[in-house]
């Protein structure tokens, strides 16, 4: 490999320009120099990563994060730090301890998160310090990684989107790329090897205290609820918010070796060369990857689908990682799929001969939100009725955006039917009204009903959300470094 260290003067920008656009413009140059020399090496990044203005901004970062609020095993939150006064202080103690070589990441508070069917998901809870020097960190690296991972990955990437990986896979199925492996990685985020995650790391960059850093994360370790203590020999920082960035480098060796053959040069980089492979019987594939879940589809056989499976297998084992058996299967998509809380299925359109791949919300996704309005909305609760409306709408507007893009109309209509259900029924409960008490409140001189309201707080209708087909963008994804102007 050509080695070519690649640093910039960050103090050699205005003053005058926000921190936010400086910190944008180093890290488009850097993105540039990473796409114009895929072997090049990057040395002097860790004077970047305790510079003020990217730690300035990685606080900023934290500080607007839904776990602001949340604090590590030393019970610092960013509300203390801001109210006291001290953040000026606070970047200015990390950014000495990090030149000094003094600073060393605190074991993560571990919290357990239940999950359906009784099993529970480790989550850590980084310190306020390790959280600003990850981001710190993820700016300066994931600018570099950007350049080099795949089209065909799109969890926990800038302006990428599971909606994105949903329309690929309902492009390649119109397509005639139909048998499915319907994978997921097990423990994926426990059991990712170190050593892989490094040497990936050090094939692009040079810096040492870089690749400690790192390091020093991935091994920082666990501070369970009993205050016991663990040592992280596998995995990356669950829970931090270095941890997508550093598994995504690890899983790109996945998305490498499957999709070789789609590499310039490579039998199934051109349509010519895919149709020729089908001219002689051999078959196609295409990999589709959001974090650790993914899918292989292939317009071969389901002797193809296995094969794909074997190859799989054998990549991830490479990296400490392995297929879960209870998760992974080989369908045909008119079995059914589900990805990312929906099912696609292909199927024949009523009343005509055509067949097409349906997107629809799965049985799953809708149990959880069902699940959700009734924790909301406890039959017995005291509760004033517009304190539960601002609790429920959130997540109504929440998750009807994002299934908006299905085949969701009946499934938003009948979700508004069990809401209003559920809050009828409750302030009958709470009130012991009758049907005619009822229709006194809810019921207009004209006979139509009038929305659940209180305090002017109006209920959330998903019936009315406009269901609109996402299209996919492809080449079309922008780059978040290619915008900025240096």
């Amino acid at each position: 490999m050509r080695v070519q260290d690649a640093s910039v003067n960050s103090d050699a920008e205005s003053a005058a320009v926000p921190v936010g656009r400086l910190v944008a413009r180093t890290q488009a140059k850097y993105h540039r120099w990473a796409e114009a020399d895929r072997e090049s090496r990057f040395g002097d990044l860790f004077n970047l990563v305790c510079h003020p203005r990217y730690l300035r901004e990685a606080f900023e970062h934290v500080a607007h994060n839904k776990g602001a609020r949340t604090s590590g095993i030393d019970g610092i939150t960013v509300k203390q730090i801001v109210e006291d006064g001290q953040v000026e202080a606070f970047l200015a103690g990390i950014a000495a301890s990090l030149k000094d070589g003094s600073y060393r990441p605190a074991p993560v508070k571990r919290r357990l998160i239940p999950k359906p069917g009784g099993k529970s998901r480790a989550l850590g809870i980084p310190t306020v310090t390790d959280r600003v020097v990850q981001q710190s960190l993820r700016m300066v690296l994931e600018p570099i990684f950007e350049a080099d991972f795949l089209p065909v990955s799109y969890g926990f990437r800038p302006r990428r989107r599971a909606h994105d990986a949903i329309a690929e896979i309902h492009l390649f199925a119109t397509h005639g790329y139909r048998w499915v492996l319907d994978a997921d990685i097990e423990a994926c985020f426990d059991s990712i090897d170190h050593q892989v995650v490094l040497d990936r790391v050090r094939a692009r960059i040079s810096d040492r205290k870089v690749v400690a850093l790192v390091k020093a994360f991935l091994k920082a370790g666990v501070l369970t609820d009993l205050g016991q203590a663990h040592e992280s020999r596998a995995g990356t920082p669950q829970g931090g918010i270095i941890s997508p960035l550093l598994a995504n480098i690890a899983l790109s060796v996945v998305d490498e070796a499957i999709m070789a053959p789609w590499a310039p040069g490579g039998e199934q980089s051109t349509q010519w060369g895919r149709r020729r492979r089908r001219l002689h019987g051999v078959a196609n594939w295409r990999l589709v990857r959001y974090a650790d879940d993914f899918v292989v589809m292939t317009n071969g056989t389901e002797d193809d689908a296995h094969h794909l499976q074997q190859q799989v297998t054998e990549v991830l084992s490479g990296i400490g990682l392995r297929l879960s058996q209870s998760k992974t299967r080989i369908a045909h998509l008119s079995e059914g799929i589900d990805f990312l809380g929906f099912t696609l299925k292909w199927r024949k359109k009523r009343g005509s001969n055509r067949w097409y791949c349906a997107t629809t919300i799965s049985d799953k996704a809708f149990r959880t939100v069902k699940q959700t309005i009734r924790a909301l909305t406890p039959r017995r609760s005291p509760r004033p009725l517009a304190d539960v409306i601002r609790q429920v709408n959130p997540v109504l507007r929440g998750w009807t955006s994002y299934f908006r893009h299905a085949i969701a109309a009946r499934r938003f209509g009948f979700l508004r039917y069990f809401l209003w259900n559920r809050i009828v029924n409750w302030q009958r409960a709470v009130h012991r009204w009758s049907w005619t008490q009822v229709r006194r409140w809810l019921q207009r001189p004209d006979g139509r009903w009038r929305p659940i309201a209180a305090d002017d707080v109006v209920l959330f209708d998903p019936g009315r959300v406009r269901v609109e087909r996402y299209r996919f963008r492809g080449a079309r994804i922008p780059s978040p470094y290619l915008t900025t102007t240096a």
